[in-house]
């Protein structure tokens, strides 16, 4: 047995309508005669100029109404507001009155958005400026926790969490290998074509292979694979701590007693110091091999490339560039941990903490080269 629709849309002349309501009006009344009625309205009121139209809400014939048919009657008479038009509501039942009047005026439910000032460029430049200083106080207070606590290692060698530590220097040492010793093979082939070019117009091809090495060991080495553990160990980093701030695991800590730099970063940062050299050593062994067998198409034997290498690369060059793959690692890992524990809320918090991690990480290996460029010159070492 078919039942009225409990709202029927009717228009008496092309400038006023009707939504008269009758029986239970309630959720399950309603159904798709909210939708019928809301298309009805927005074809009329597209028809002209909405302005001079006229909408009556009947709700004579009313038995009983719920808080579903009270959304539907501040839906049709939003609608008419926007458009400009006039809404009225008869006949209905003055125990709803006050309900009805909790919703009144309906401007309050529909607020207009209220477009955000432009900051002038004095403004975001004082923000912008203020933000750096604030990251590097962070930075600073955090270096100096930190130096704190790798001193606290080195006296209490035991309470140092080294399951922590072998896990992280596996995933950022063992677990890097294939990219690193990938990415070092190609340096290797493109440095020495790229120098051969030059150098054979002059006719000195067989300084490519020494100068290769020499550049190798004390620069692109170290600069490489700390660029790749930034995008790889770093971000992980980041990301694993910054789940742990995201779930209040950090603050557990703290309310426990623990320090989270102990807990947390010390491990890491132990990992990156030992894992840097290591990987950076490889890469240099990989890079030379790669230069070794690029040279041979240029008809340099090994064993003139490698002559010239040992008279170009001396043993302080591989300690400087060991040296420098150091502080690379103390920064990665570092960097990374400290983005972690900075981490906000919020959905995309982590991911926002995992690209700071790499991308301060990566400016952080850039200032650290420069100081030690400036060092290495002024001392020779």
């Amino acid at each position: 047995m078919l039942t009225a629709p409990v709202a029927i849309w009717s228009q008496a002349d092309p400038m006023h309508a009707q939504v008269t309501l009758s029986g239970t009006v309630n959720v399950y009344s309603l159904g798709e005669v909210w939708t019928d009625v809301s298309e009805k309205q927005t074809i009329w009121l597209g028809q002209g100029d909405g302005k001079d139209r006229s909408l009556i809400f009947d709700a004579t014939n009313v038995s009983s109404l719920d808080g579903s048919a009270f959304a539907f009657l501040i839906d049709i008479q939003e609608a008419q507001k926007k458009a400009g038009g006039q809404f009225e509501i008869q006949g209905l039942d003055p125990k709803y009155q006050p309900l009805l009047q909790e919703f009144d005026p309906i401007s309050n439910l529909f607020p207009a958005p209220i477009p955000k000032p432009k900051r002038g460029f004095i403004v975001s430049t004082g923000m912008a400026t203020q933000n750096l200083l604030d990251d590097a106080q962070g930075l600073i207070t955090f270096a100096g926790h930190l130096a704190s606590d790798l001193a606290w290692s080195i006296r209490n060698v035991k309470q140092v969490r080294w399951g922590d530590f072998v896990n992280a220097a596996v995933e950022a040492g063992i677990a890097a290998l294939p990219i690193v010793g990938l990415v070092a093979f190609l340096i290797g082939v493109i440095l020495s074509f790229q120098a051969a070019i030059g150098m054979e117009q002059f006719g000195a091809v067989s300084f490519v292979g020494p100068l290769a090495a020499l550049g190798i060991v004390r620069e692109m080495g170290p600069l490489i694979t700390a660029i790749l553990l930034a995008g790889r160990s770093s971000a992980a980093f980041a990301a694993e701590i910054g789940t742990m701030t995201v779930n209040s695991e950090v603050d557990a800590l703290v309310t426990g007693g623990l320090s989270p730099i102990r807990f947390l970063v010390v491990p890491r940062v132990l990992a990156g110091i030992l894992v840097m050299p290591i990987l950076t050593l490889y890469a240099d062994i990989v890079s030379i091999f790669a230069s070794m067998l690029t040279m041979q198409i240029y008809g340099i034997p090994f064993i003139n490339f490698y002559n010239g290498m040992l008279s170009a690369v001396g043993i302080e060059d591989i300690l400087s560039g060991l040296l420098k793959a150091t502080l690379f690692g103390v920064v990665v890992s570092a960097v990374g941990c400290l983005r972690g524990m900075q981490t906000g809320t919020g959905a995309a918090a982590v991911g926002i903490s995992a690209t700071r991690a790499v991308v301060s990480s990566i400016v952080m290996i850039v200032l650290v080269d420069g100081i030690f460029a400036y060092i290495s010159y002024r001392t020779g070492f």
